[in-house]
């Protein structure tokens, strides 16, 4: 039987009017508040491969019946997931239904800014995760998990540095834009350097 658990991170929110909901669910190598343990994810403990066996919601506040989107083993769905080299990004329209309607109105109104996930450790991986004491304070690091259910915008949070915001389309576009250019200016200057 899998052991669900679930993770919540704080982090900052863009007040716009868009539908476009993205943020972080998980950072890597950063603290937790105290859970009754200090646990930290391992940059390299969610892999394309950790996605591409796993069946990902995005649920407001963890309830099963509200469901925002939803990414199918990697392959398909409304909802994209981004490993980048500080953590898991996520990001999908919000549905024009009750659960994401009222997910746009709590974050305008700043009372939704925190992401969450849920995930398992494999628990026969003795590599997976890491159990010990550090100055009196129990903590946990994890290395390997096994497989991903959810990544949740959230009222609480158990991390500080997770995020969840919205903002509209076009900006979202133009942004990715602005960065895959500077990108490409900079690996013209190296190839033009050679």
């Amino acid at each position: 039987m899998e052991n669900k658990e679930f993770r919540t991170f704080n982090g900052t929110i863009d007040k716009t009017d868009g539908r476009l909901v993205s943020g972080y669910a998980v950072r890597f190598n950063e603290p937790s508040q105290n859970l009754g343990f200090i646990e930290t994810i391992n940059k390299g403990a969610i892999t394309e491969d950790t996605i591409n066996k796993s069946d990902i919601y995005a649920r407001l506040n963890h309830k099963e019946d509200a469901v925002l989107a939803r990414c199918r083993y990697g392959k398909e769905g409304s909802l994209t997931l981004e490993l980048r080299d500080d953590g898991l990004f996520y990001m999908f329209e919000a549905p024009d239904t009750q659960f994401g309607n009222e997910l746009l109105e709590h974050i305008k109104r700043g009372e939704i800014s925190s992401s969450s996930f849920a995930f398992s450790v494999d628990e026969t991986d003795k590599t997976a995760q890491r159990w010990y004491k550090e100055d009196g304070q129990l903590k946990r690091t994890i290395y390997k998990i096994d497989k991903l259910y959810d990544v949740s915008p959230v009222f609480e949070a158990a991390y500080l540095t997770t995020s969840c915001y919205s903002r509209d389309a076009a900006k979202a576009v133009k942004e990715m834009d602005e960065k895959v250019n500077k990108k490409m200016d900079y690996l013209k200057g190296v190839i033009d350097s050679l």
